[in-house]
Formats: C-alpha cells, structure tokens, sequence
C-alpha cells in the first residue's frame, strides 16, 4: 500500500470516529439493548459506526455506479440515522433508500445541482406539501475526487438538524474517500497493464519468426519433436499474451520459462546450458504476472545472441522462509553497472533495459521499495539478479491455480 493511501485511510479512519462521537450521544439516548455489553453509549454508538461503515467500503471501492451506489446507500443511511438517503453523479439519481422516493426523486437532481457547481454542503427545507411525508429537511453534500465533484449525499430528515448537518457532511468526505482509493486501484491496474503491454511488445518478433522457422526445420528429419516444439510455442504465446489477471504463480512463471528455453534451444542447439533448482514448497507462491520470463529472455538475448561462446544460465527458486528467493545467473556479456543504474532510474530507454526497468518497477508498486531487483554484474563478467517474493502479502494472490505445471514441477 503506497503512502498516499495510508494517509488516505487514516484520514478515512479520523472522519469515522468524529462521526461517531458526534452521533454518539444521539444514539446513545435509543438505548439500543442489543449493545449492552459494549461498554459506555459513546463506546457503542461508535463501534456501530464502524461497523456499519466498513459494510459499507467495499462497494464504494469499486467506484460511484447504480449497483455500488445501490449496495452503499442502505448502510450509509443506517450510519446517518435519516428518514431517507440518496446518492447521485452529476446526472443522474443513482440510489434511493427510505421513504418518500416516489415524490422526492424527481427533484433531487434540482436541488443538488447548486452544490455540484459550487462544491459546498448545503440545507434547506424539502417543500414537500404531503402532510404524511417525515421529509422535511435535506442535507446535501458533495462527493468530490481527483477530477472535482463526482456527486452528492443526500440525507433527509424530520427536522432541522446541525448534527445531522456536520455527521452528513463527514460522511460524504469519508465517501469520496473511497472514492479516490477506487480510483487509485483503477490507475494501478491500468498502469500494470500499460507495463505488461510493454513487456509484450518486447516479445521480438525475430524471436518469433526464428522459433517457427526452427520448428519448420524439425518437421522432416524429426517430426516428434517439430510437434513437441509446436506445442510448447502454442503454451509460451497463450500464457505471454493471455487478458486476465495480474498475478500468477511461480510454477506457471517457470513453465512459461522453460517453454521459452526449448524453443531458443531448438535455435542454438549445444551452446545453450540451462540448470533448474526449484524447491517444490515455493511453486504455489504468487507472484506479478510476466516478471521472471522477460528477465531470462534478456539474458538469452544479449548474453547469446552477443557471444560466440557456450551460454550457462541457472534459475534457482528456493524456500527462504516467509520468502521464495529467485536467482537468475549466467555467464553472458554482462552489463556496465553505471549503464544499468541509468536503466533502473529510466534514463535509459535502450530495448536491452526494458525488461529490467519494468520489472523492478512492478515489483516495488507491489511489494514496497526492499523487494526491487538486485543485480550483480560486469562488463563481461555476466550477471546475478535475486529476487524475493513474500510467500503471504494481501492482495496479491494469482487468479489462477498452478494445477497441472505445479504437480509437474514437484514430480521432477
């Protein structure tokens, strides 16, 4: 979780606890009997505002639509204590909950529509001239996000209230508040699926076209193997260009890895060695989608395709107890240091970095700045590149299982 959501949360978490001292002793006078044992009324008026607002987050964090704003709207009135709540955008009345709908809805969105201009809260008497209709006074406040005022709370009562005034306008901040953390989550995902489109395109369309032509090459002399390179090209590009989800596990992270060294040594045959050390206990550990495979590509890419000697890569996945630790070693051409730390920054933009940048990017949007790549290398000395995955971290967790790979790799 970045910074700015901690802050946002903490700043979710003052709002709350206001509201729920300020409605404490409103609530308290109910004597509700099933909080009895809860301690003092302020104590339980403020663990039902809590708890009532934390039934309320989850579809908020998805976003202002008709079906979140239908899910939140019942919880929220139940946090207010109002005869009725709305929730609107800027167009339109997205949910209602309570009485009255039937002849309120229609002049809701008048009656909020100096607050969308202006961006500050506002009561003022409903006008309803049905003598049985409980909504008399409404409170409208704004719901606001990175691109201004996205909407309104719109809270009804029996009467003027400078309580419910204060507890409706605290209400809407802690709303936009979610608000603007569904909106993070939605930049994140569309930022690491700009990334993974990048990564994608790094896929060189030589190595494409060489895979084939070595698979074309095996279908007379050997047509066993030309199917079982065939097969292995169908499993790599499924996987690489697959639209779903943004973690995975490292046993199909390795699967996906070893399809790509059969397929590059079909091409270079005896100058590639490739040494497999995985410890069956770390395959199910999840893990970003696409951030060991680019890793050995480069590796194979510039460490042989740059050398006329024979190429030694080692992938080892090893148990290091809350962690899995990766490590990816070879005996290629290395890389100046200077060069990959204007790589790492990027203030490098050469097509030999984009796996490294990315990567080590991803990796520390995910897991916090001590999880990025560590990378040991020369100029011709090759290169080492450790990386450590949390086995358990929340909100990481692959959309799919390792299933038939996992079970393949423990057999090994």
């Amino acid at each position: 979780m970045t910074g700015m959501e901690l802050a946002a949360l903490a700043a979710a978490g003052a709002v709350l606890l206001a509201v729920g001292i300020a409605l404490g002793r409103v609530t308290a006078r109910r004597g509700r009997s099933e909080d009895l044992d809860l301690g003092t009324p302020v104590e339980r008026a403020t663990f039902h505002t809590l708890h009532t607002a934390s039934l309320a987050a989850p579809p908020l964090r998805a976003g202002l639509t008709e079906d979140t704003a239908r899910k939140a709207a019942r919880r929220l009135r139940s946090l207010l204590g109002t005869e009725a709540l709305c929730l609107t955008d800027r167009e339109a009345l997205l949910a209602w909950d309570g009485p009255g709908g039937d002849h309120h809805g229609e002049a809701v969105m008048r009656q909020v529509g100096q607050v969308l201009e202006s961006g500050r809260s506002q009561s003022v008497r409903t006008g309803c001239e049905d003598l049985q209709c409980p909504l008399r006074w409404v409170v409208i406040a704004p719901l606001t996000g990175e691109e201004g005022v996205l909407g309104a709370l719109v809270a009804y009562g029996s009467r003027e209230s400078a309580v419910l005034v204060r507890a409706a306008t605290e209400v809407a901040r802690w709303v936009s508040v979610q608000l603007e953390l569904a909106e993070l989550d939605r930049s994140r995902t569309r930022l690491i699926e700009a990334e993974i489109r990048a990564l994608r395109a790094q896929i060189s369309p030589h190595f494409i076209f060489n895979s084939l032509a070595a698979i074309a090459s095996f279908v007379r002399t050997d047509p066993e193997r030309a199917r079982e390179l065939l097969l292995e090209f169908a499993d790599f590009t499924r996987y690489s260009f697959r639209r779903h989800g943004d973690f995975t596990t490292l046993a199909d992270e390795l699967r996906c890895i070893e399809q790509y060294l059969a397929l590059a040594g079909a091409r270079f045959g005896d100058r590639l060695a490739v040494t497999l050390q995985v410890a069956p206990e770390v395959l199910p550990v999840a893990l970003p989608f696409l951030c060991l495979q680019p890793l050995v590509e480069n590796a194979v890419k510039h460490g042989l395709e740059d050398s006329r000697e024979a190429f030694k890569v080692t992938i080892s996945a090893q148990d290091a107890g809350a962690e899995a630790v990766v490590v990816i070693e070879d005996n290629g051409v290395g890389m100046d240091p200077a060069l990959l730390r204007r790589i790492l920054a990027g203030e490098h933009t050469a097509s030999s970095g984009i796996g490294l940048s990315n990567v080590d990017d991803r990796l520390r949007q995910v897991y916090g700045d001590d999880y990025g790549l560590v990378i040991e290398t020369g100029a011709g000395a090759g290169m080492k590149i450790t990386l450590r995955f949390p086995k358990y971290r929340a909100g990481v967790h692959s959309s799919t299982p390792a299933g038939r790979d996992q079970k393949r790799w423990m057999a090994r």
